[in-house]
Formats: structure tokens, sequence, C-alpha cells
């Protein structure tokens, strides 16, 4: 499986989709005057912004590292994202303001019909987008496309009200229009917020999961000359996850014995994460100051 292959096809396919998706929405806007419409419009030409920071975003990040970016550049994926959850955010702030506008000076909608036509066919391909996306996620776990397939999820909820809007406006219901545009930009707002959120934690290093590490800690103990490790450290930037720990080795074994044990779990440990880069340290058991010795065995006062 080529991870590169799968992050550039769906970054590929969500600048397409967003410019596609531009087009149609910028004429049925003109001909219709519907502020949902307007709004669907403007949340992708955000989206299309955003999918091309994306895509230059993802091809840095894949970048090999160099001398100067000595562990990689994949923290470009979750600066994407962040700037993703600008973009959404501005997008739900103009939303809102002409939302608010339009349901103090309502208008009537012109030709509701190629407006829905126009949205029916935005789902589809928006739909579409989402498999694409959700298949790539499925195998490289990325931040970037996460945070993508996220707000073309809440692009998928906006056209559905869109739809739901201009039904209602055709039927009497002036205000449906503004005020179910209100609720979108509400949720905008809130998938945002969970981009942000996201992407803060990767770029913060967060840990790879309880039930990850868990995983290398019985790993490690499957060794029978293993006498106890500490300071396990793990974390993801872009495709490539860090993992370092510490074996406790009886303090009288060879230099090559400890190497040969070491090599042995940081080969079992990527098999479990083929693309991490793993560090071990050996440490002698009878040093026991260690920093971080939770985890196996645990200290005396903490045996039951």
């Amino acid at each position: 499986m080529d991870k590169g292959r799968e992050l550039r096809n769906a970054t590929y396919a969500s600048v397409a989709t967003a410019v596609a998706l531009v087009g149609m929405k910028l004429a049925a806007w003109v001909w219709s005057g519907s502020v949902r419409i307007l709004a669907s419009l403007v949340d992708s030409v955000m989206d299309s912004a955003a999918s091309a920071l994306n895509l230059l975003a993802v091809r840095y990040s894949l970048t090999p590292a160099d001398e100067e970016h000595r562990f990689g550049h994949g923290k470009a994926e979750p600066l994407a994202g962040l700037a993703q959850a600008a973009f959404i955010s501005g997008s739900a702030v103009f939303l809102i303001l002409h939302a608010v506008e339009r349901l103090r000076f309502p208008r009537a909608l012109q030709d509701v019909n190629i407006g829905v036509a126009v949205m029916v066919v935005s789902i589809v391909l928006t739909a579409l987008l989402l498999l694409i996306q959700r298949r790539a996620i499925r195998q490289t776990q990325s931040t970037a496309i996460r945070a993508d397939a996220l707000h073309y999820g809440t692009d998928l909820l906006t056209n559905l009200t869109v739809i739901i809007a201009l039904l209602l406006s055709k039927y009497g219901w002036a205000r449906a229009d503004s005020a179910m545009a209100i609720l979108v930009a509400a949720y905008i707002f809130y998938s945002a917020g969970r981009i942000g959120y996201e992407a803060v934690q990767h770029l913060m290093d967060r840990e790879l999961g309880t039930a990850i590490e868990e995983q290398i800690l019985t790993i490690a103990r499957r060794e029978p000359e293993v006498r106890g490790i500490h300071d396990l450290r793990t974390r993801q930037s872009g495709q490539v996850q860090f993992v370092q720990l510490h074996l406790e080795l009886d303090g009288g074994l060879a230099l090559d014995r400890a190497h040969a044990i070491a090599d042995r779990i940081e080969r079992e440990i990527a098999t479990l994460l083929p693309d991490a880069e793993v560090i071990i340290h050996q440490d002698p058991s009878d040093i026991t100051e260690h920093v971080d010795r939770e985890l196996w065995p645990p200290p005396p006062h903490e045996r039951q």
C-alpha cells in the first residue's frame, strides 16, 4: 500500500470537487438569490482554499527528512488542520452576518427548482469525495485528510439544509432560508473547534493512546531477559510514529547480547507500527533512579 499515493489522490479529489462545486453554486446563487445557496457558495470557496492548502501541506509532509528537519516534515499536516479551522470559522462568521441581514429584510427567492437541482448534484459529488477520503483515512490516519473530511461532512449537512430551506421558502416560509443558515453556521463553528483541537493535540505531541502503548509493553514483556520497562513515550508526526522506551536488563549482560534483545523488540514493534521510528535504551536493572518508572514492574510501594 502506497500511503503517499493515497494521500495525494485524496487531496487532488478534494480540490477538483471544491472547484466544481464553486462553479455550480455561483450560478445557482446568481439565478435564485437564496442566502442559503450563498452560504453554501461561501463555504465551497473556503473549501477550495483549504483543500489547496491541504494539498500543499500533504506534499510537504511527505518530503523525506533533511539536515534541518531530522524528524521529517509531518507536522505540516496539523498546521494545515489549524488553517482549515480558521477558514471554516471565517465562513461561519460571514454566513451569520448575511443571514441576520436577510432575517431583518427578507427577499423572495427566484427559481427555487434550479437551486434544489444544484444542491442535489452537490450532495452526490460531496458524498463521492467523502468515500475517497474515508479510504485514505483508514489507510493513512492523516490529520490533514481527517480535517478535510470533517468539514466536507459539514458541507453535506449544509447542502441538505439548503434543499429544506429552499422548499420551505417556496411554500411561504420566507425566513426559513436565513434561520437555517444560522443553524448551519453554529454547526460549522463546532466543526472548526473539533478540527482545531485535534490539530493542536498533534502539534503538542499527544501520546498514541493507551491501547497501542499496552501492545508495545506486551511485546517487550515477552522477552524473558527483560526485567522492567520505563519511560515509554510515543507521538506521531504526519505518517510517522515515534516510540521511545527504556529496557531494564541484567547489568552483567554483554553489550552485544543486550543489543540483540533490543533489536528483537524493535522488529516486533515495527510489525505493529510499520511506519514507526523506534529508539530503545538499555539500562542495568540494578539502577533504580528511573524517571517515570510507572510501567513495569511497578515500584514496590505501588505493588499489591
